[in-house]
């Protein structure tokens, strides 16, 4: 199971497919997992692996998606108890009224793919941000400044530097501009860059960072692409997070009142057009039985 799992992790990485891994670290019986078992969280709430019975699955649900949207790594801690959840820095304990007893501590991965990185031109400073953009985390694109600028598809592009003084800078910017890339830079002079954007027939040509870069003084086209890029991870910490998965948003059982996530895979029942969910059958068959008894606090 480990070894399949691990092949399909570097699947789904390798297809840019964003998940989480999570990974029993510490398991306190009675319990059904064990330290050392897996399982891969999608963005839609899916899980594949092991970890613990369907009522610890929906508590990583919930705070797997949470750490899919954040980026940062959680320490997930299930124990037995009456429902209420604690957060500190860096971990979240819940405790879990469904559970038969024991406690899980499971770390919760996030794998999201590198931010990509569009970088058309076939110049000094394209070149430079081609050798800079790796080390920074990001996944690099290049186009060579003609017809490539338009090739690429641009769906799901964190950033387009073009940075082909004058070579296919205009069909560039327009698809970079109709797709909504967060982050778009012209390399050129702000004259030359205002004659360009005014030939645009596309709006919010505003958006386009040109000059391209913070002012840090660099005159050499590897220091020019330092202030890009710094301009780039400046953009970025600033503006909220794009959305990496589905929303699937938190609910409560109305019968054991833990937080699960309102997803397909989650036990459920629909009653006078209302879906309640659940985080194990127990509490569902308990719901239906006496769907009156639960309904007003779902």
């Amino acid at each position: 199971m480990v070894t399949s799992l691990a092949a399909r992790a570097a699947e789904l990485a390798q297809a840019r497919i964003p998940f989480v891994q999570a990974t029993v670290v510490r398991a306190l019986h009675p319990t059904s997992a064990h330290a050392g078992d897996t399982a891969l969280v999608h963005a839609d709430g899916e899980i594949e692996g092991f970890v613990g019975g369907t009522c610890a699955e929906s508590s990583l649900r919930v705070h797997a998606l949470e750490v899919l949207v954040t980026g940062e790594p959680l320490l997930l801690r299930i124990q037995a108890g009456a429902a209420h959840t604690t957060v500190e820095p860096g971990a979240v304990t819940v405790t879990n009224p469904c559970v038969s007893g024991g406690t899980l501590e499971i770390f919760l991965e996030p794998r999201r793919p590198a931010p990509r990185l569009v970088v058309v031109g076939n110049t000094p400073v394209a070149h430079a941000l081609m050798a800079l953009g790796g080390p920074l985390g990001l996944a690099v694109e290049s186009g060579d400044g003609t017809d490539r600028g338009t090739d690429i598809d641009y769906d799901g592009v964190a950033a387009v530097v073009v940075a082909s003084h004058g070579r296919g800078e205009e069909p560039a910017l327009v698809a970079a501009l109709r797709a909504d890339v967060p982050y778009i830079a012209l390399v050129a002079s702000r004259v030359r860059a205002a004659a360009v954007l005014a030939s645009l027939d596309v709006p919010d040509t505003g958006r386009v960072h040109s000059p391209a870069g913070l002012n840090l003084g660099g005159r050499t086209a590897p220091e020019i692409a330092l202030s890009i890029l710094a301009e780039l991870v400046a953009s970025r910490a600033a503006a909220p997070a794009r959305e990496v998965c589905s929303v699937v948003i938190p609910v409560i059982d109305p019968v054991c009142g833990m937080t699960v996530a309102a997803s397909d895979d989650v036990q459920q029942v629909l009653v006078d057009g209302v879906s309640h969910f659940f985080c194990c059958q127990r509490c569902r068959i308990a719901f239906v039985a006496a769907p009156e008894r639960y309904a007003a606090g779902a």
